[in-house]
C-alpha cells in the first residue's frame, strides 16, 4: 500500500507535491526528509502500479515524480513509458534514479521523456538542483503554453510584460481600420511580425502581404521594384513586369527600412499612398491600385525630415498611426519565455526533443545588455541548443559578446594575478593587482589608472557577495555578468568568503 507522508500545516500556503516510487523506504524517507525540509509535500509509493494509483486520484494532485529503475512489479523505464503515453500525464516532470545506472538507461530514460536523471546514492545538493530545476522548467513551459494559445496564434509574437501589453492592444485597435502605420524601433524588435499582425487581423486577410526591403535595393531599381517597368523602359528589361503595388492590390505593402529610399523615389511612393495611382516605368499609363502602407524603420525620421534626407509630406503620411516595438532590454521579464519558445522552434526544426534550460541560465540570459534585442536572444538559444547535452547549463552559454570590457579584460603580467592559480595559493597580503610596491611612483596616490580600476573592482566584487551572503548567482545577477565570469574574478581577485 502507498504510504503518504507528512504534508505542511493546515493553514499554509499549497507547496509543491512530489512523488517518489521507490521501493526501498529508506530511499523513500531520506527523499521525504530533504524534500520537506525545502517546503515540498511528499508523496511514496513502492511499486510502480501504486505510484500511478496516487496519480489517478484527484485527490492528490502531484507536480513531479522521481521514479526508481528498478521496481518489484514492472521496469521504471516502462512506467515512465505508460506515464508518457497517457494523456493526463504526458506532460507531468519526472526524474529517473537508479542505483545501477548504466549509460543505456541513462539515454534511454531522456528518450522516453525524463526530465532528468541521476544515481543512487543520492547528493543532497543535486536532487534538490534539479527538483527545482525540473519544477521551475515545467511551471515556464506551462506558462509558453499558456500564453501562446492567447498571442502566439494572433501575434506571432509572445510577452506578457506591459510593453508588450500596449503594443498587443495597439496592433488590434489600428489593425481593422485603413490607417498607414509607421513601425519603429531597433534592429531584431520584430517590426516586420508587427506588420504581419496588423495584416493578419484586418479585414484584408485574405489578401497578399507583400514585403520589401528598402535598404536592399539599389537605388536605380527601387522604382522598377515597386511600380514595374514596360519592356524596353531601360537596358535589361527584355519583358513587362508587375510592380510590388501591384502585386499587393487588394492586401498589405510593407515597406520596411523606409528611411533607406531615396527622395526620388520617396516622391512616387506618397503619390501612390495618397491617390492609389501609380505608373510603370517606361509607360504613362495609370493604374489604380488598392493597397494598405505599412512602414518599418530603425531610423529616427522625424530627424531625417529636419535634416533633408527625408520628405516630411511622405512621412505624416506613413505615421498616421506611429507603433513603436520595445527593446529586449525594456521587457526582461519576456526572455524566459522568448527563450523556450525558441527551444521549442530549433527542437521542432531539428527533429529532437526540447532540451530543458537550468534557471542559473535564464537568469545569465536575464542578465545581458541584448544590443541585437529578440535576433540575438534567438541566435544564443540556437547555439546553446547544439552545444549542450542533454539540458542547457551555464556552461552551454556563449560567452557574451557585449561584455563591458572592464569585466572581461584578460589579465597580463602586470595586471590581475593568474586565474589559473588555486585560492589558496594567492597571498591574501599581496598587493592590489597591478599596483607597484611602496616607495615607487606607483604606489599609493600613484596608482596606476589600470591598478586603480582593478582594486575598486575587488573591492565592489567584495561588498557585492557580502550584501547576498556570499550567493554567487545572485551577485552575478546583480553584476551583470554571468556566473563562470564571476568565478574567473573571483580567483583572479583571491577573494576569501567572509572578507570585507
Amino acid at each position: 500500500m502507498a504510504d503518504v507522508l507528512p504534508s505542511a500545516p493546515p493553514g499554509a500556503p499549497a507547496p509543491r507535491t512530489v512523488l517518489v516510487v521507490d521501493d526501498e523506504k529508506n530511499i523513500r524517507r531520506t527523499l521525504q526528509l530533504v524534500l520537506e525540509g525545502e517546503g515540498y509535500r511528499v508523496l511514496g509509493a513502492e511499486t510502480a502500479s501504486q505510484g500511478m494509483e496516487l496519480l489517478a486520484s484527484p485527490e492528490t494532485p502531484v507536480d513531479l515524480v522521481l521514479l526508481d529503475v528498478k521496481l518489484p512489479d514492472m521496469s521504471g523505464l516502462d512506467a515512465l513509458a505508460k506515464l508518457r503515453g497517457d494523456e493526463a500525464t504526458r506532460d507531468l516532470p519526472i526524474i529517473v534514479i537508479s542505483g545501477h545506472a548504466t549509460v543505456h538507461d541513462a539515454v534511454q530514460a531522456i528518450k522516453l521523456g525524463a526530465s532528468d536523471f541521476f544515481e543512487k546514492p543520492l547528493a543532497r545538493e543535486r536532487v534538490l538542483v534539479s527538483v527545482r530545476n525540473v519544477l521551475h522548467a515545467a511551471k515556464a513551459q506551462r506558462e509558453l503554453a499558456r500564453v501562446t494559445e492567447q498571442q502566439l496564434q494572433r501575434f506571432e509574437m509572445i510577452g506578457r510584460s506591459a510593453p508588450m501589453q500596449r503594443l498587443f492592444h495597439e496592433i488590434e485597435k489600428v489593425a481593422p481600420t485603413k490607417a498607414s502605420v509607421l513601425v519603429t524601433g531597433e534592429s531584431g524588435t520584430g517590426k516586420e511580425l508587427i506588420a504581419r499582425a496588423i495584416h493578419r487581423l484586418s479585414p484584408r486577410a485574405d489578401g497578399p502581404f507583400v514585403k520589401v526591403n528598402c535598404a536592399a535595393i539599389p537605388r536605380e531599381l527601387i522604382e522598377s521594384e515597386l511600380f514595374g517597368h514596360e519592356k524596353g523602359a531601360f537596358t535589361g528589361a527584355q519583358q513587362k513586369r508587375r510592380g510590388l503595388f501591384e502585386q499587393a492590390h487588394g492586401g498589405t505593402l510593407f515597406l520596411d527600412e523606409i528611411g533607406d529610399m531615396d527622395l526620388v523615389a520617396q516622391a512616387k511612393v506618397l503619390r501612390a499612398v495618397q491617390s492609389g495611382e501609380i505608373s510603370r516605368v517606361g509607360s504613362e499609363h495609370v493604374i489604380h491600385v488598392d493597397v494598405r502602407v505599412l512602414a518599418a524603420t530603425n531610423k529616427d525620421l522625424a530627424r531625417g525630415v529636419e535634416g533633408g534626407t527625408f520628405r516630411e509630406d511622405l512621412y505624416f503620411r506613413l505615421a498616421v498611426f506611429p507603433i513603436r516595438s520595445p527593446a529586449l532590454r525594456e521587457r526582461v521579464e519576456d526572455i524566459p519565455l522568448l527563450a523556450l519558445a525558441f527551444m521549442e522552434q530549433f527542437a521542432r526544426e531539428n527533429g529532437i526533443r526540447p532540451k530543458p534550460i537550468d534557471d542559473e541560465v535564464m537568469h545569465a540570459l536575464a542578465g545581458r545588455k541584448w544590443p541585437g534585442n529578440v535576433r540575438e536572444l534567438k541566435n544564443v538559444v540556437e547555439r546553446s541548443a547544439i552545444l549542450s547535452g542533454d539540458r542547457v547549463t551555464i556552461a552551454d552559454l556563449p560567452e557574451d559578446p557585449h561584455a563591458s570590457p572592464f569585466e572581461e579584460e584578460p589579465a597580463d603580467a602586470a595586471g590581475a594575478p593568474d586565474a589559473s592559480q588555486p585560492m589558496d595559493a594567492i597571498d591574501d597580503d599581496a598587493p592590489a593587482a597591478g599596483a607597484s610596491p611602496p616607495g615607487t611612483p606607483g604606489h599609493g596616490a600613484h596608482l596606476t589608472l589600470r591598478a586603480f580600476r582593478e582594486k575598486s573592482e575587488r573591492q565592489y566584487i567584495v561588498d557585492t557577495l557580502r550584501m547576498t551572503g556570499w550567493n554567487i548567482s545572485r551577485t552575478a545577477i546583480l553584476l551583470g555578468v554571468e556566473r563562470t565570469n564571476l568565478h574567473k574574478k573571483i580567483r583572479a581577485y583571491a577573494i576569501k568568503r567572509g572578507e570585507g
